[in-house]
């Protein structure tokens, strides 16, 4: 039997488990996050689980640990092998499985990694999170006769299924050229396959999976990350540059030009497009999201819905709302029907193609019909894990003191007469995030020093707004 096992407390997040490897990460505790995991998903009664990993140099032996405590339970474990995370929820949701984990460690530094978790179709998270790591503490683990493992690979079913997003989108329009930035990260194993199988002219970029990424730190939503791609695209042989984070389930665009297009904006060319078979649905993105989202989506005829951050907490949201379609700034993009409402960039990438396609204009100008306001990126001010959300509870009372226009579902969104701004807490980073959007640059100027003004006034560092 084993025996009770204590879990670093900084490792169990909002939506996942994220830690760093030797530090606060071990193989031994994958091996827990096994048999805690396990035993909820026996006590749910299931009895199968599907297991992937990402590029990063632990994950093999992470995944090696992790399935040796789900088969300790008694579960059949598939092992689909190393791919992005939406290949695994695919997996998950296709086979079927009861439950699906990934090791990965997503956007993060090379020297982290974790999991994320999915049980009877929905999202694992926040108190069901938690509980692991009681359970673990308890060494009440629902160990049995050891279950089974079967290798399962999974890869060419996924690649028909986002073959066939293409004509999900509509009518096949004209072929594009499309430059591809697999960042060194778990998409590589699928990209190739599925470019060679799209119409048009397509060259991937770092293809190749290496957990060093050695050409550019895996996060699309990081403008110097994208640099690589936006010079192979201005060159004006492309239509467009898309590019994934490290393991596959958050998406980056650049138009052919080079410009960046962050997710928000993405989402008003998906929700246009998403309206048409599905009139009158809630469309969701996060607090993070441009006001022009919102308001375009009322234009054609939806029901914007603004949500807190966080893949799990979206998926969520999706499901209790029925929405077809949501996203975040992050570049985690869901489809619902007639996909499965999971976070998948590879999938968000085709369905843009084929909205694309049907367009006789180019992605730069499609982006001139929106209003004009200007925005900053999300900007990251350092923190620990211990003291952000602290500062944002302090910060969130000043502002109830100063009789601001607030919404708080996640962190703070400061509505003022020159637009709004933003400070929230990261789950998944030490990190506090912000965000501006003005009508104008003096007005985006003014919110910038209202952001800097709220984190000195409880000691904490200002926003370098001209970090990229």
């Amino acid at each position: 039997m084993s025996t009770a096992h204590q879990f670093a407390p900084t490792i169990l997040r909002e939506y996942d488990i994220r830690g760093v490897v030797g530090e606060t990460l071990h193989a031994r505790d994958a091996h827990a996050v096994g048999l805690a995991f396990g035993t909820a998903v026996r006590g749910g009664g299931g009895r199968t689980v599907s297991v992937g990993y990402d590029g990063r140099l632990s994950s093999p032996e992470l995944e090696a640990a992790l399935v040796e405590g789900l088969r300790a339970c008694g579960l059949t474990v598939w092992r689909i092998g190393l791919g992005p995370t939406p290949m695994l929820y695919f997996a998950t949701t296709t086979i079927p499985a009861d439950a699906g984990i990934m090791v990965t460690g997503s956007h993060n530094p090379p020297d982290q990694n974790g999991f994320k978790m999915m049980l009877r179709g929905a999202a694992f998270y926040g108190e069901a999170i938690q509980n692991l790591a009681r359970v673990a503490s308890a060494g009440a683990f629902h160990e049995d006769s050891p279950g089974e493992v079967v290798q399962r690979p999974i890869a060419g079913s996924y690649v028909e299924r986002l073959v066939a997003g293409l004509e999900e989108s509509g009518p096949l329009g004209r072929p594009l050229s499309v430059a591809w930035d697999a960042g060194n990260g778990a998409a590589g194993a699928v990209l190739s396959d599925l470019i060679g199988r799209l119409p048009g002219r397509h060259m991937l970029l770092n293809g190749d999976i290496d957990g060093r990424f050695p050409a550019h730190h895996p996060d699309p939503t990081v403008e110097k990350n994208l640099r690589q791609l936006q010079q192979a695209v201005a060159g004006g042989q492309y239509d467009l540059g898309i590019a994934f984070d490290g393991d596959g389930d958050r998406i980056g665009v650049v138009d052919e030009l080079g410009r960046t297009l962050w997710a928000d904006q993405l989402m008003i060319l998906y929700a246009r497009n998403v309206l048409r078979d599905h009139p009158g649905a809630t469309i969701i993105a996060d607090v993070k999201s441009s006001q022009v989202f919102f308001d375009e989506v009322d234009r054609a005829g939806g029901l914007p819905l603004m949500w807190r951050t966080g893949h799990s907490l979206i998926k969520s949201k999706m499901a209790e709302t029925g929405s077809p379609l949501a996203g975040e700034m992050s570049g985690h993009i869901f489809f619902g029907r007639p996909y499965y409402g999971f976070d998948d960039a590879l999938y968000a990438a085709v369905r843009l193609i084929g909205i694309l396609g049907q367009e006789d204009r180019p992605l730069s100008v499609l982006r001139t019909t929106w209003p004009g306001v200007v925005n900053t990126p999300e900007q990251r001010v350092p923190s620990t894990d211990a003291r952000k959300f602290a500062v944002i509870d302090r910060i969130k009372e000043q502002l109830r003191e100063q009789d601001a226009l607030v919404n708080d579902i996640d962190g703070v969104r400061v509505q003022t007469d020159d637009g709004w701004w933003l400070l929230r807490a990261s789950n998944t980073q030490a990190i506090l995030v912000a965000r501006c959007e003005a009508r104008n640059p003096a007005a985006l100027d003014r919110l910038k020093l209202s952001v800097n003004r709220a984190l000195e006034a409880v000691g904490e560092v200002p926003v370098d707004w001209e970090a990229t």
